[in-house]
């Protein structure tokens, strides 16, 4: 993977008009943003932007209005936010049709270092498309594409893609430069020992994730509910744990290779387990700790137990790159939550470079409070998750490349 982009430290935006592709995808509810992290992350491009004296004409999809103009779905709200955060007017072009009259007159009468944003691009039938109409419209509108979205980068898009091929520089923002720098260099290049550590609950999702790492790194830690249809490969009881019957002899297969490869994979050697899933997710439950070749037949893992939790920290400790995709049980439950606090705790705690694969475990990591202890948390669930597969990612690829 060339991984060699042009960056918006490499361009000069000065006088010239620049759409930047963002990932404003928030929350809302009622019309106000509940969660502003991705616009707080989005600010660092879009300032130097204004600062180097570009005409930024801001754009994202928000949800799944798929195709047409839906008022609850308008970026309307985020315009207004944007503004306070950058402390100057972010115009808003509200034009059903996204790139219509609003915008066009907009981004007429633009100075050099003001701001619009742009309705909601999934208002566009042709964007989840990539078709082409939608593309020239937004290519209409600039001289230069600066793409700041990971979030989508897996998805081959107008927006992302389609303009990308029709201007003369599609640069990556600081958000997405960072990305590829901590992603797709610790899976392409990593500092070793590189330990890769997933969880989650389906062994499907992981599938080639699983494979790529094994050829990657010098361990791979299997937590989650996925572990089980692992350690029922390898013939013990689990009980009433989540388990993926289709997938046993690919978890065979995985032991074989790992073990032929001369990697460490490490399997969880005891769990918390219950007797039945808690409803609602939070609701107290009665943990017996088993290990793993002793589950009762009646019980259901639900947690890594405290031997796997320093099992999986010591392997941790001697890393020098760690990335780590996945939570290790049902974190939202706070009995439950123990093997995740352990992991995030032990991330935290060392001195290698720490990667989170964005999703449940960013969430998780965040939400326990060791976020500002991780090098790196990857704002794309989906996107990071295709990066580990070793996936050439269509929004990245159709970035630019540095004349090397």
């Amino acid at each position: 993977m060339a991984l060699n982009k042009v960056s918006v430290d490499d361009i000069n935006v000065s006088g010239k008009r620049v759409l930047c592709r963002c990932d404003f995808n928030v929350p809302l509810k009622e019309g106000k943003i509940t969660d502003e992290n991705r616009l707080v992350a989005a600010l660092p491009t879009i300032k130097k932007l204004i600062a180097d004296g570009g005409k930024v004409i801001l754009c994202s999809h928000l949800g799944k209005p798929k195709g047409e103009p839906k008022p609850e779905l308008s970026l309307a709200p985020v315009a207004a936010r944007l503004t306070e955060l950058l402390g100057q007017e972010v115009k808003f072009a509200a034009d059903p049709e996204v790139v219509g009259p609003n915008a066009k007159a907009a981004v007429e009468a633009m100075k050099d270092g003001e701001v619009i944003l742009l309705e909601n691009t999934r208002y566009r039938a042709e964007e989840t498309k990539n078709g082409e109409a939608f593309s020239k419209d937004l290519a209409s509108l600039c001289d230069i594409f600066v793409n700041d979205a990971f979030g989508t980068a897996h998805r081959a898009h107008c927006s992302n893609v389609g303009v990308s091929e029709l201007v003369d520089t599609a640069a990556v923002g600081y958000l997405m430069q960072k990305e590829i720098d901590f992603l797709g260099n610790a899976v392409e290049n990593p500092v070793r020992p590189f330990v890769a550590i997933l969880g989650g609950a389906k062994v499907a999702d992981k599938l080639n994730v699983i494979s790529n790492l094994l050829e990657k790194c010098d361990t791979l830690i299997i937590g989650g509910g996925m572990a089980y249809t692992f350690l029922k490969a390898q013939g013990n009881e689990i009980g009433k744990s989540l388990v993926d019957d289709s997938k046993l002899d690919y978890c065979k297969e995985m032991l074989e290779k790992a073990e032929k490869l001369g990697k460490k994979l490490l399997l969880p050697v005891d769990s918390a387990t219950i007797t039945d899933f808690p409803n609602p997710i939070d609701a107290p439950v009665e943990v017996v700790v088993c290990d793993s070749d002793k589950m009762p037949a009646d019980r259901e893992g639900c947690d890594i137990g405290p031997k796997t939790a320093k099992l999986f920290a010591d392997a941790v400790k001697s890393a020098k790159t760690v990335v780590w995709n996945g939570p290790m049980g049902v974190f939202e439950n706070p009995t439950l939550a123990e093997g995740t606090i352990a992991v995030a705790k032990a991330l935290a705690e060392t001195d290698a470079t720490t990667i989170i694969g964005g999703g449940d475990s960013a969430a998780a990591v965040n939400q326990l409070g060791f976020g500002d202890k991780m090098s790196h948390i990857s704002t794309g669930g989906g996107a990071s998750l295709e990066f580990l597969e070793g996936k050439e990612l269509p929004g990245v690829a159709a970035a630019t490349n540095k004349d090397n």
